[in-house]
């Protein structure tokens, strides 16, 4: 028999598809911006502006994606504990650890099923905090590219030291490698996904939606659990799934 449990709040499922949004959009228009592989001919009304129409496309879409990251990092201090900031960091705990061990023993082919837990394992939770890191680099590398060419603005006045240390070549680089390693984080992201809601026939690839998980009645407490479980729903009926073997 399995058990249904609200995971995934409203604004960690929100967060997640306006990133999801973002990126694809930001490396669209940021691939376009450093390779213009797009030949429009001048004389289309909207030939002479269209490398500024991804400009500015770029910049309005930076801007709801460091709002995003605003809300989920406020998020992370406000919601339940599956949103919790903590679950970046599973190294600090001793049972973070082991759950962490136990992961990298599933992918190592070590052992059979993943670690059954109601949110992230405490791999991914480390993956995530490596994730986020990038994220601000990228937010903040983007906004110093833009403070450059404009000498006048804020992002100038806020980023402008970084210049100091580093070519713009080279904060330049790295926002684009950045973008690539988002790529394939997001590549390798929608394969574990799967991989594990298959092995686990918890509802995984629903739940970003629903915002619910089903774990076995007999599933103890995730690693970042610190209090029994709220906002349960009462176990599933008579034609409710069985807990795998």
């Amino acid at each position: 028999m399995r058990r249904r449990i609200y995971v995934w709040e409203v604004p960690v499922r929100l967060t997640h598809w306006v990133n999801v949004a973002s990126i694809v959009i930001l490396s669209f228009t940021g691939y376009y911006i450093s390779n213009p592989y797009i030949a429009i001919s001048p004389r289309e009304p909207y030939g002479a502006y269209f490398m500024g129409l991804m400009r500015y496309i770029h910049l309005v879409v930076a801007f709801v994606f460091v709002a995003s990251l605003m809300l989920r990092t406020y998020w992370a201090f406000v919601g339940n504990e599956w949103a919790s900031w903590r679950g970046l960091f599973p190294f600090l705990t001793a049972e973070g650890r082991r759950n962490m061990v136990e992961a990298i023993r599933y992918y190592l082919f070590l052992r059979r099923r993943p670690p059954e837990v109601a949110g992230h394992n405490a791999l991914a939770g480390m993956t995530y905090m490596i994730i986020v890191t990038l994220y601000f680099i990228q937010v903040f590398t983007g906004f110093a590219l833009y403070g450059w060419l404009h000498p006048v603005s804020i992002w100038r006045a806020l980023t402008g030291w970084v210049f100091l240390l580093v070519s713009v070549q080279t904060v330049r680089l790295v926002h684009h490698l950045i973008m690539y390693l988002l790529i394939a984080f997001a590549i390798h992201h929608v394969y574990s996904a799967w991989l594990v809601d298959m092995e686990e026939g918890n509802g995984l690839m629903s739940s970003i939606f629903s915002g619910f998980k089903f774990i076995s009645l007999e599933q103890k407490p995730d690693w970042i659990e610190q209090k029994p479980r709220v906002k349960e729903a009462a176990p599933t009926s008579a034609g409710a799934e069985e807990s795998p073997a």
